[in-house]
């Protein structure tokens, strides 16, 4: 059914792993989109428009004039009016939606971690990220105005010592937890098959993992760039079952603009 309905947009930051919880979601389930890559700053104002929340969060789905954002309420949407989701089954929603709230709560922490170990040793990389995907003229005010950029979202994030620390706790925390979910050797968090439970851990935590098939979070760039932030976590038992769901479920990713 879903394959003959118009595809969806699915507005994003290619490096958001919000945004990589609902494009594997998407992909799993076999749903058609286009994907559209925005850049910093310059996606503010379609966030706002779209959103109609007075938020400027990313991603968001578009059919149509109905714009859905934030990913716990667009997997919702989705259920509704794609479903049913193979990633979804009703009979394991509550221990779904526990994963599900458990990882979008490091979500933050995840970005705040790893700019506050990047931002000053790794801005060429951060600057090329945050370019890829947009126009020329885009590029350059973001190449101009790197440093302002990169101040706004030091405040935005809250990139100070304390915070940084207790991000890294909070992760620490939610990865111990992995740990122990995963030492029985269980493949998913929930029942015997892929669900969002694991698509949204495995996401949340892929850019601590550093998964090959992710274009941004595989790419050799990335991973140099990052190479201090991540060792801490690379032997990590839940790094590695990051990437066995990657390896057997992820593969080449369908949508849009990768």
């Amino acid at each position: 059914m879903a394959q003959t309905m118009t595809p969806l947009a699915l507005y994003t930051f290619a490096m958001s792993h919000y945004s990589e919880k609902i494009r594997w979601t998407l992909d799993s389930s076999d749903i058609p989109y286009r994907e559209i890559c925005l850049s910093p700053a310059f996606h503010i104002a379609p966030a706002l428009r779209m959103g109609r929340r007075g938020q400027t969060t990313l991603p968001i789905v578009q059919t149509g004039q109905e714009a859905i954002q934030d990913s716990p309420r667009i997997l919702a949407w989705l259920q509704q009016h794609r479903g049913p989701l193979p990633v979804m089954p009703e009979a394991l929603r509550q221990p779904m939606r526990e994963v599900e709230q458990r990882f979008d709560a490091i979500g933050k922490d995840v970005a705040r971690y790893l700019y506050a170990h990047s931002f000053g040793s790794a801005d060429a990389h951060i600057v090329k990220l945050w370019t890829d995907h947009a126009s020329p003229w885009q590029a350059a005010i973001i190449r101009a105005t790197y440093p302002l950029m990169r101040w706004v979202f030091k405040q935005k994030l809250h990139i100070r010592p304390a915070r940084v620390a207790l991000a890294e706790d909070r992760i620490r925390l939610a990865m111990d937890w992995l740990d122990r979910e995963i030492a029985d050797g269980r493949q998913h968090l929930v029942g015997d098959r892929l669900t969002v439970a694991d698509i949204t851990a495995a996401a949340l935590l892929a850019p601590l993992a550093c998964p090959s098939q992710h274009p941004v979070y595989g790419d050799a760039a990335y991973r140099e760039g990052m190479k201090h932030a991540v060792a801490p976590w690379s032997q990590r038992p839940a790094m590695a079952w990051v990437r066995r769901m990657y390896d057997s479920h992820r593969g080449q990713m369908k949508g849009g603009v990768f």
